[in-house]
């Protein structure tokens, strides 16, 4: 069984499976914003899809929550690519400006 907790005190969201974490989504939170910005796989559990479960998982706490994310971790942002019925989350006008190139 996998569960998805908020680990506020580490600011990660981090995947559980049989009691061991699996997988982490590391975030910053800041001016109303939750700012992914690394998502990691404990090598033990790769090729499983964790990845993949993590991201959809914290996608969907950070609709329940009804917040805004900006994306700059590479794996979110290429999850929410693929599955454009995330980008609503996207505070894109944030995330265009991170994104551009200085």
């Amino acid at each position: 069984m996998h569960e998805l907790t908020d680990n506020e005190a580490q600011t990660r969201f981090e995947l559980i499976v049989d009691g061991e974490v699996a997988a982490i989504a590391r975030y910053v939170l800041r001016g109303g914003r939750r700012y992914f910005v690394h998502t990691e796989v404990d090598p033990r559990f790769e090729g499983q899809g964790l990845a993949s479960e993590l991201a959809r998982g914290v996608l969907e706490r950070s609709r329940e929550r009804d917040e805004l994310i900006v994306p700059l971790c590479p794996f979110i942002a290429g999850y929410i690519d693929r599955h454009p019925e995330y980008g609503d989350l996207v505070d894109q006008p944030l995330y265009q400006a991170m994104s551009r190139p200085r």
